[in-house]
Order: structure tokens, then C-alpha cells, then sequence
């Protein structure tokens, strides 16, 4: 089997270096690659992945401007060569040790979701409005898409999908955030399974989230809902 690992950056040069020799170190033994997909960021992240491919097999796709976490997938996943995909965030509160743990239910599963809300994760060292925004996002999307309600976490950026479930992939909201909603609504006769793992503050860089993003989920949603994938 072989492991292609989409990581959108934007602004975490910082956390690269950690990143890759977290993953490294996880999927020792296993075929995998690395795509970084950027969105042009100042602060040398893209460069800086470029000078790690001689260490690590990363590949790096830039692209003009913010374009959106969304549309990143869409694109790293024209450059994936593996038969199952991982997405996880750069920032590092998404441990790489779980990947291992997610490709193993693989057999039995189409889609994995890292879960913070399974029996056995957790978030660590975030504020409690942080937390509250979280739950009321994954119970607006639970009541109006039915299809994510097969995860207890819908608003998961961390995920592994056989590749073959996203060929021909649009999302709904380029520009959003949660492309896990377009796979799973996407995909209704997937089997979904969750993973449980601890959800950690962000040790280095800023976080994106603010009241645009916020606009953004509530459009897709909208838009998912009343789509007809």
C-alpha cells in the first residue's frame, strides 16, 4: 500500500521541520510521499519544503494566493500517487503518530477519521469557546447533512479515504475549510470509521481561524445541503 500525505501550509515554516521527521518516524517501513500544498506563503514555507525533499520524499505544489484549505486537497490530490490518502494540517496539533493507527483499520474501512470526540481522544489546552465553537459547527452539519453523521467529528481537518473515493472530486465551497463534508456526502455508502486522538494546542505560528472562516463553513454547509451529489 502506498501512503500519500496532503499537508495545506500557509505561513508554517516553523513547524516543517518537525513535521517531517514526525512523519518519517511514524510511517517507517511504508511507500509514502509527502505533498505540501502552498499557498504561497511569505515566510519561506514552500522554499523551505522544497530544500527538505532531499531528505524526505516531499513534493510541493505552489499556487498563487490563499486559495483555500479545500481546493489544496483537490489539487495535491492531482499529484498523489498512493492507493490511500491522508490530510492532516502542518501546525502539528494533528500528531502524526496516529497515522499509523488509521491506516491500519483500512481494511475495514473506506474512510478514517481522526476523531477528538470518540471514545479516547480529547483536545488539549484549548479555551472553552474554541471548544464550543467546534461542537455547535459539527451539530449544524449533522443536521443538515445526514451523511456526517457517520463520524462524531465532522469538522475534522485530520483523515485518511481510499483515493479512488475522491477521483472527480468538486467541493462544494472552494474556498472552505472542511472538505471532509464533501467527502463524506460524497461517498454515502462509504464505511466511516473513527479513530480517536488528542487534539493539541498549536505550538508555533498563528491559527487561521476567524470570522471569515466561520462565514465560509456556514456557506458550504448551506451549499452541501442543498446540493445534489
Amino acid at each position: 500500500m502506498r501512503v500519500s500525505i496532503i499537508v495545506p501550509t500557509y505561513n508554517e515554516r516553523d513547524n516543517l521541520q518537525a513535521l517531517f521527521e514526525r512523519i518519517a518516524k511514524a510511517v517507517k517501513g511504508l511507500d509514502y510521499e509527502i505533498i505540501v500544498v502552498d499557498d504561497n506563503s511569505p515566510d519561506g514555507t514552500a522554499e523551505l519544503a522544497e530544500s527538505l525533499s532531499s531528505v524526505y520524499p516531499v513534493k510541493v505544489v505552489k499556487r498563487p494566493g490563499k486559495l483555500g484549505l479545500a481546493s489544496a486537497v483537490v489539487d495535491g490530490l492531482k499529484h498523489a500517487t498512493g492507493d490511500v490518502v491522508v490530510v492532516m494540517d502542518a501546525d502539528l496539533q494533528h500528531p502524526p503518530e496516529v497515522i499509523p493507527l488509521m491506516l491500519g483499520r483500512m481494511d475495514s474501512c473506506d474512510i478514517v477519521v481522526a476523531s477528538r470526540y470518540a471514545r479516547g481522544g480529547g483536545v488539549i489546552g484549548f479555551p472553552w469557546y474554541r471548544r464550543l465553537m467546534s461542537r455547535t459547527a459539527a451539530l449544524i452539519a449533522w443536521v443538515l447533512l445526514p451523511a456526517s453523521r457517520r463520524t462524531s467529528d465532522p469538522m475534522s481537518g485530520f483523515f485518511a479515504f481510499r483515493r479512488s473515493l475522491a477521483e472527480g472530486l468538486k467541493v462544494a465551497e472552494p474556498r472552505g475549510y472542511k472538505i471532509l463534508l464533501d467527502l463524506l456526502a460524497r461517498n454515502r455508502s462509504a464505511r466511516v470509521c473513527d479513530q480517536p486522538y488528542l487534539f493539541m494546542a498549536r505550538a508555533s505560528g498563528r491559527s487561521k481561524m476567524g470570522l471569515r472562516v466561520v462565514y465560509t463553513y456556514l456557506r458550504h454547509v448551506v451549499k452541501l445541503a442543498f446540493s445534489s451529489l
